[in-house]
């Protein structure tokens, strides 16, 4: 007892000193890997030994085995564990391998991160926007998003499944402890060094044979050159005549010759040039004359036109408006194909803007002047009828390519031009008079009633105030309808020409089928304008009463004219 009283004497000291020296040498703390050695193995648990602590940790088999660690399962082998606690509430000391393997798997990928190493790993399964990779190593997972797996879209990666391969750590996240990886850059740097043995290959003047067209952009035409290398043709490089869009010359899939105009090593760039290959055609612009015919190559056909060829890189728009004479909205597929030879007169040539516009209707006689000169204004011609709408028909006459306007109310003089207009069909062979020509405007305008006698002509020996004999064929609210003996027309009398007085110009006076006379209030023969008038003959026969009886006293009381005998005597006070 007196050891321990005395804690300066030799033996206390020399106590304290081991003991210092023994807890030096292992130092337990939280959080921390430390190696245990595996002294027992059940059928679930192993049990291992680490110095310095009180008991001895237990880990979980099929933990071991779910990290492949199976090989590691048996007495005296040494296994990493993370030591969680040293005494929990049981008293027992917590530890997980699992956890140690992820803690020095991530600093095996900082290390790698730093170094910017490539690192294995195997894509194991899918996830939104990507694929879940798994390095090999150690076995942490990482992130590889969808536009990382390769340099090119993929749309079946299953044959990069579990396929131990490099990737490239590209984002790391310390506090997250969170990874993202790339296998395309990893394709991309083997690219570069082939893409740079390939660019070393060319120089500046080389013609390349059978490029292929690849692609478009607003900015040029991209092609692949024997399959191991994409050029660019600027836009500018593509023709000397103006081109809005690489579409309008070239189709994917053609293939063309260029010539190698810049070769950039360190963007690794090659570009080139297609009308390079020829000379300017600019410089002899004056050899072609405006208003003269040429015949140029159909080279490509769009849905506003077709790009057309003078010669060799000489290129220039043949607008859909300027394809035919008669046919409005036609589209050039229709006409020619690629290849064609067609004529065409040069319209206008504009040499600092290197524009040159050409038209192919123009190369062709106007089929209206040749109407014109052929049938001139008031020519009867046999036409066919080709279409029809609600108001009109259209004839089309000889072989002229010409669809003559028709309208319904040059059909006929005595019906209702839309009534009439219901008569006719597609294919029925009409004869038609020539009414108008508008070269310019390029209408036609025919009449079919013209052809016929006008049964207006009956009132050309027909003066106003005339008295005529007409035949009520029907009466309405508004008059009646007459019809003057030996003509064909109808006519109306409205209700206000009826009678001098309100009260007897009333339409039911009348049941249809008597012969009445009227006079003419108005005649027209250039309009075709003619008014009839019960009211005006009354007026008229009125008039020669008063001058044949009004000197006479109280005649003119029998007369059938009810104010007649008043105006006879205001007649006789004046």
């Amino acid at each position: 007892m007196e050891i321990y009283k005395d804690l300066n004497n030799p033996q206390s000291k020399e106590f304290e000193q081991l003991l210092n020296n023994q807890l030096s040498k292992i130092r337990i703390e939280e959080g921390k890997i430390i190696d245990g050695k595996i002294n027992k193995v059940t059928e679930k648990f192993v049990f291992l030994f680490v110095e310095g602590l009180k008991s001895e940790p237990v880990l979980d088999i099929n933990e071991l085995k779910s990290m492949g660690l199976s090989e590691k399962i048996k007495v005296g082998e040494t296994i990493p564990v993370l030591l969680e606690k040293i005494e929990d509430k049981n008293g027992e000391v917590l530890v997980s391998a699992s956890k140690a393997q992820k803690i020095k798997g991530w600093d095996k990928l900082v290390d790698a991160y730093e170094k910017s190493e490539p690192i294995m790993g195997k894509i194991v399964s899918k996830c939104k926007g990507g694929c879940i990779v798994e390095h090999i190593e150690t076995g942490s997972l990482m992130f590889l998003p969808g536009s990382q797996i390769s340099d090119k879209p993929l749309k079946d990666i299953s044959h990069l499944m579990n396929e131990p391969q490099k990737f490239a750590l590209i984002k790391l996240d310390k506090i997250r402890g969170n990874a993202c990886v790339s296998r395309r850059e990893i394709i991309s740097s083997f690219k570069k060094e082939d893409k740079i043995k390939i660019i070393e290959k060319f120089k500046v003047g080389d013609i390349i044979k059978g490029a292929e067209v690849k692609g478009y952009s607003t900015f040029g035409c991209f092609f692949n050159v024997n399959g191991e290398l994409d050029v660019l043709v600027h836009l500018q490089e593509i023709s000397y005549s103006r081109v809005n869009h690489p579409d309008e010359v070239f189709n994917i899939g053609e293939k063309h010759d260029l010539k190698v105009i810049s070769v950039d090593k360190e963007k690794l760039q090659v570009g080139c040039s297609v009308k390079q290959l020829s000379p300017d055609p600019f410089e002899h612009i004056e050899n072609y004359e405006l208003n003269k015919i040429y015949k140029v190559k159909v080279v490509k056909i769009m849905d506003f036109g077709a790009f057309c060829e003078l010669e060799p890189g000489l290129t220039t728009l043949l607008h859909s408006s300027e394809l035919s004479w008669t046919k409005k909205n036609i589209t050039s597929k229709k006409l020619f194909k690629v290849g064609d030879e067609i004529d065409c007169v040069i319209t206008e040539i504009d040499k600092p803007k290197r524009r040159v516009a050409i038209s192919h209707k123009l190369a062709k006689e106007n089929p209206f002047e040749i109407f014109e000169k052929k049938y001139p204004i008031g020519t009867i011609i046999e036409g066919e009828v080709v279409n029809k709408n609600e108001y009109s028909l259209f004839v089309k006459i000889d072989n002229l390519d010409i669809d003559a306007f028709l309208h319904c109310n040059d059909l006929t003089y005595s019906n209702n031009g839309e009534e009439e207009l219901s008569k006719y069909k597609k294919g029925d062979r009409i004869k038609v008079k020539v009414l108008e020509i508008k070269t310019s405007d390029q209408k036609v305008r025919v009449g079919l009633r013209q052809t016929q006698a006008d049964p207006f002509d009956w009132f050309k020996d027909k003066k106003i105030n005339q008295i005529i004999t007409v035949k009520i064929i029907s009466t309405d609210n508004k008059g009646l309808i007459v019809k003057p003996e030996g003509c064909e027309m109808d006519f109306q009398i409205k209700k206000s020409q009826i009678a001098i007085n309100s009260a007897d110009a009333r339409p039911s006076r009348f049941t249809g089928g008597e012969r009445i006379d009227c006079a003419i209030g108005e005649l027209d023969l250039k309009k075709r304008k003619v008014t009839l008038s019960i009211k005006l003959l009354e007026e008229i026969e009125k008039k020669e009463a008063l001058e044949k009886y009004g000197a006479e006293e109280g005649s003119g009381k029998n007369l059938p004219f009810s104010s007649l005998s008043d105006d006879l005597k205001k007649k006789e006070k004046k």
